[in-house]
């Protein structure tokens, strides 16, 4: 007798989750508290990047971030705060920067990032599936010869993991990017990288799920669980009562707040991204990093999206348009014809990304409860990971053999 199973999230990872689980029988439902067409897996940069293997505990962080904590405008922002969890994330963050650490968690995203990108090729080629999926490569540009020095010192780290990297001069991005003017001395070109548009995929894959029998309930949020003998008995939600043999905790950046009811202590952050569409043709074709400003570029479905910042400060929704004039500025600079309108930054959106502490996400069930699956901590990876996660999780409930050895992400790993 196949399971029945409960879903907390309605992002890529909830849905990815539901669908292999539906392809092996299971009764599916799954439960949000947003209208589920807003947040992190709509709005951002669309990049499907085996390129991104580095976490974002990576040595030199925590510097910079100290540096940047009193400039609300800078790259990485971290909000200082006398708050209990955030201080033992800080820690647990600080003492993840290490070079070794750093070099093993590489070697895992690689492996996860190639798996995950291969299943979404395997799903966009299901006749159900039309959404935008494109295999442009990913193009780091440089305007100073300091910074193209640091995304150099990336390739060998990438050649060792068998990921294409070259670096490319300011004449070879005028033929590659011939319809545009940039303004930089050259970068480099993760080849293997692909990208899609967000809200195609989410609003197919949606559909598709109900053609399938999957319930999705959308605003309504857990507020908390019957636990009886190490197991979840039910659900309780705002409206409702749910039961099931097996739940799945893909609440983003709530996960860490629910788990507490768990008795699960996940060292969890979010961190707030921003982005700006532009429905003009730009000429922009290949998906690009602005490497100085860490800005993000994806050519998407009719429309070009600029992406960026990490704002660690807390769970909210509110837009800081100080960061998002920094994202419209670094567009201008990079590309001197292509300025921003200020109906089009007055729309930016933003979403919150789940960070854990070493930059991979928590996978696995945890030991106080038996019958959940924790499935969080994704970072800016979240969107890459997507599918690869929701297979993992449906082997886990399933017992069958991972696709990939899960031990590293383990919720109840040690920092």
């Amino acid at each position: 007798m196949q399971k029945k199973v409960t879903i907390i999230g309605g992002g890529i990872i909830g849905l990815s989750t539901a669908y292999f689980l539906q392809k092996e029988g299971c009764e599916v439902t799954v439960v949000d508290s947003s209208n589920m067409d807003s947040g992190a897996s709509y709005t951002n940069a669309g990049y499907v990047c085996p390129s991104h293997f580095i976490p974002l505990a990576a040595p030199g962080v925590v510097r910079n971030g100290l540096r940047w904590m009193l400039d609300s405008c800078s790259p990485l922002y971290i909000k200082p705060r006398l708050n209990r969890d955030f201080l033992k994330w800080v820690w647990a963050f600080n003492s993840s920067a290490m070079s070794s650490r750093v070099q093993k968690n590489a070697i895992h995203l690689r492996d996860f990032t190639l798996f995950s990108q291969e299943l979404f090729q395997n799903i966009k080629n299901e006749a159900q599936f039309s959404f935008h999926y494109d295999r442009k490569g990913l193009l780091m540009l440089c305007q100073t010869a300091h910074q193209l020095e640091k995304e150099l010192a990336i390739c060998p780290l990438a050649d060792a993991l068998n990921i294409h990297a070259e670096e490319i001069s300011s004449a070879e991005l005028k033929i590659m990017e011939p319809d545009i003017e940039i303004n930089s001395i050259g970068g480099v070109y993760f080849k293997d990288d692909h990208h899609s548009t967000p809200a195609d995929f989410m609003n197919q894959m949606k559909a598709y799920l109900k053609s399938k029998g999957v319930q999705i309930l959308i605003n309504e949020t857990v507020v908390d669980f019957k636990i009886k003998n190490s197991k979840i008995e039910y659900l309780i939600t705002d409206k409702q009562t749910l039961i099931s043999d097996e739940f799945v905790m893909a609440s983003g950046s709530w996960s860490a707040h629910l788990s507490n009811k768990l008795g699960l202590k996940l060292l969890l952050q979010a961190g707030k991204g921003y982005s700006i569409n532009t429905q003009r043709s730009t000429g922009i074709r290949i998906p690009t990093i602005l490497a100085e400003a860490k800005t993000a570029v994806t050519p998407m479905d009719g429309f070009t999206r600029f992406a960026g910042t990490m704002e660690i400060a807390g769970i909210n929704h509110e837009i800081n348009r100080n960061r998002v004039k920094v994202i419209a500025n670094a567009v201008s600079d990079y590309y001197p014809s292509l300025q921003l309108t200020d109906i089009e930054i007055q729309a930016a959106t933003c979403g919150l990304r789940p960070l854990s502490p070493d930059g991979l996400p928590f996978i696995g069930k945890p030991e106080s409860c038996e019958n959940i699956t924790i499935s969080t901590g994704h970072a800016m990876l979240g969107w890459t990971l997507g599918p690869g996660t929701g297979k993992l999780v449906s082997e886990l409930i399933l017992n069958k053999k991972t696709s990939l050895d899960c031990s590293a992400y383990h919720p109840n790993r040690r920092f």
